[in-house]
């Protein structure tokens, strides 16, 4: 039998089909299960619990991978998002039977900010709970979709019910907002992303790279105003504003104005929750960025609110924050002697 595929159709289609298995097999597949085997999960990182399974299966049919991603690029612009993504940052996300997938999550199109480690920038489950019922009463110009089916409206709501407060415009008329099921699961999973440090020795290339780049970052101008806009105007909102009820405001706030910065440094380095302001309870809670944030940057974004909205407060140093940082860590060592 001669090799003709003009004539022997059975020949170029099997020759086609074989081929496209091959290929496949050594493209794809066999990678894909090298990966998944060799790659281990990373020390620091934690399991991912049911209640953040079934989230992340509301984040994936919800199309939430349609517009954000969850994969750090080692370039520029990604800095803001945390430090560049390894395999071992998926390698708890498994495939949920032999005859499915693995969960695509990485995303590609960059519509909205990458998620990656959103449960470390936004910690509050309040936040997470509105901007999913409507993002512009969090984000005034968002352009992600609401997802009011992830809720319900009810007169009466029980106690074990997890109530969302809004504003007035963005709220219901009559009742008040309950998160569902699939509400609770999608925004556990969402506060679960956390980028964790990578405990791996580097080799001596890399740490020679590693030092080049802090080195070049270092010579950066820190900018309060990038530092406000990455983690905290997406609560107290970019004319700082505040939520009503919610997030309280940065303009004109007492403990941004007062004269002594003490109280405002010790906010942003250890966070703040249940404590009226002016009369007023907020429902938000502020997360501590001591860990996050370096002393510079610290003095950096307390001077962007200390001097914006109209307010005009004295500004502080990193050596004013590494001086109450120093000294809260003393009297807490000394309480527990």
């Amino acid at each position: 039998m001669k090799l003709n595929f003009h004539k022997n159709h059975k020949l170029l289609f099997g020759v086609v089909f074989w081929g496209f298995v091959f290929l496949s097999l050594i493209i794809a597949v066999f990678p894909a299960l090298w990966v998944q085997q060799e790659n281990e999960p990373l020390p620091a990182s934690e399991p991912i619990t049911e209640l953040e399974r079934k989230g992340m299966k509301v984040f994936i049919n919800e199309g939430c991978v349609y517009c954000h991603t969850q994969q750090v690029r080692p370039i520029a612009m990604d800095e803001n998002w945390g430090r560049p993504s390894a395999p071992g940052d998926y390698a708890r996300i498994n495939r949920p039977s032999v005859w499915r997938q693995t969960p695509a999550v990485l995303g590609s199109a960059r519509t909205g900010p990458d998620l990656t480690s959103i449960g470390k920038r936004q910690p509050s489950a309040v936040w997470h709970y509105m901007h999913l019922y409507n993002p512009r009463s969090v984000v005034k110009e968002s352009i992600m979709p609401s997802y009011p089916w992830l809720f319900k409206i009810v007169e009466n709501p029980s106690k074990d019910a997890t109530v969302v407060s809004m504003p007035g415009e963005y709220g219901p008329s009559n009742g008040k907002i309950i998160a569902t099921e699939k509400a609770e699961a999608l925004v556990a999973y969402l506060q679960s992303l956390k980028q964790v440090s990578m405990d791996a020795e580097a080799s001596a290339a890399q740490k020679a790279k590693a030092d080049s780049i802090a080195a070049q970052a270092a010579k950066k101008k820190i900018d309060g105003a990038t530092i406000y806009a990455n983690n905290c105007a997406s609560c107290h909102q970019s004319d700082g504003q505040g939520v009503e009820g919610v997030f309280p405001p940065m303009a004109g706030d007492p403990v941004v104005t007062a004269e002594d910065p003490t109280d405002h440094i010790r906010i942003v380095l250890y966070g703040l929750q249940g404590v009226p302001i002016e009369g007023t309870e907020y429902q938000g809670i502020m997360q501590p960025f001591g860990e996050m944030m370096s002393d510079e940057e610290v003095a950096a974004v307390i001077n962007h609110e200390r001097t914006s909205w109209g307010n005009d407060a004295p500004t502080v140093t990193a050596e004013d924050v590494a001086k109450v940082r120093n000294n809260d860590e003393l009297n807490k060592i000394q309480a527990e002697e």
